[in-house]
């Protein structure tokens, strides 16, 4: 029998078992989750098998081990390289953006660059369920290159005047990024919408941290848990909009947090205590009918291209030190992952640094 049709063999086992009900359904072991996603990423298994897959997971809820499973096989196809520094953040907002805020997050990398921390963001152009503005999006109508190779974006992240990139999924994981149409047509959020944040495609040699967001309450223990079995020896996990990296601006949120592969720890924040006192929650949408739909914090984005062009020009004003909800946010957000990554004592003295860094031009020297 041929590696094809054992792989199509497991995964007839796999949906018989998986795919019965809600009453009947029954998990797969790590190993089974793991050989599958791999079967499905090598491009070994129909579409429609590799859809009922994805969807059966998802519809009765997956265990911890089917997450590590597909989140094995996605580390095991995708490409890593060693960053020859100390530390490094790996930043992963959502990989399918922000459709109700414009997004700043993807200036995060050059401020912590700018406060001697190296970071790296990853994700792709676009992917449901959420179809919103990305990292990529905002980059690219900064001006800024998007499709570096991982030795080039190694050599940013070591050069002390820059200090950040951005990868892009395509170029470090090209058979999970061949999935994008697939997952367009499944239209529901499954495994991959949570486990892909976790790719690790640049790496420091000593302490790689994995920064990411989330909204439900299950989901700290979830990220935790994944973030230590793919190797993260640091890990902060923020109740950020939109499941984002960013907290709320005007009302107290909540972090978790572990250091050397350690238990997660939960930790309060506010916005007040660093000075923040914003009637916003998040940085919003231009009041431009061609870019939104409908009004207030509700409001929708129907010109992705337009939206992104916005929160360049937004982020770019912010990092020139122009004061307001964009400010605000990379100072909240920057502040966190500095004092997580232990590069300032406290949350308070690193929003001081972040500020600094603003206020003087220095993050934005960044931006090349």
């Amino acid at each position: 029998m041929t590696d094809t049709m054992t792989s199509q063999a497991l995964m007839h086992s796999i949906i018989q078992r998986i795919a019965t009900g809600p009453e009947l359904s029954k998990d797969i072991s790590l190993e089974e989750a793991s050989k599958g996603m791999a079967a499905i990423l090598r491009g070994e298994i129909d579409e429609v098998q590799a859809a009922i897959f994805l969807i059966a997971l998802r519809m009765k809820r997956e265990t911890d081990d089917e997450n590590k499973g597909a989140l094995e096989a996605i580390l095991n196809i995708s490409q890593s390289r060693q960053v020859e520094i100390d530390q490094l953040i790996s930043l992963a907002d959502p990989y399918d953006g922000v459709n109700r805020n414009l997004p700043v997050s993807p200036f995060i990398p050059a401020v912590l660059a700018a406060c001697g921390l190296p970071c790296v963001s990853h994700g792709l152009d676009t992917v449901g369920p959420k179809f919103g503005v990305t990292h990529r999006h905002v980059l690219q109508a900064a001006g800024i290159g998007v499709d570096l190779d991982l030795d080039s974006a190694a050599s940013r992240l070591e050069d002390p005047e820059l200090g950040w990139a951005y990868v892009d999924q395509r170029t470090f994981c090209p058979g999970l990024h061949n999935l994008t149409d697939l997952r367009q047509k499944i239209i529901k959020r499954q495994v991959l919408t949570t486990v892909e944040v976790l790719a690790k495609p640049l790496v420091a040699r000593s302490k790689t941290h994995l920064v990411t967001g989330y909204v439900h309450k299950p989901y700290p223990a979830k990220y935790a848990s994944l973030a230590r079995f793919a190797g993260f020896e640091g890990c902060l996990l923020v109740r950020g909009i939109e499941g984002g990296v960013i907290p709320s601006l005007r009302q107290q949120g909540m972090v978790y947090r572990y250091d050397d592969l350690g238990d997660e720890q939960p930790v309060e924040i506010t916005p007040e205590s660093l000075g923040i006192n914003q009637t916003l929650r998040a940085v919003p949408l231009p009041e431009d009918d061609a870019i939104r739909i409908g009004g207030d914090e509700v409001a929708r984005i129907k010109d992705i291209g337009g939206a992104a062009s916005a929160a360049a020009e937004t982020g770019m004003r912010a990092l020139h030190g122009e004061q307001g909800p964009a400010y605000d946010s990379l100072v909240y957000s920057c502040a966190l992952i500095l004092w997580h990554a232990g590069v300032c004592s406290t949350i308070v003295s690193a929003a001081d640094q972040v500020r600094q860094v603003l206020d003087s031009g220095r993050a934005h020297q960044r931006i090349r």
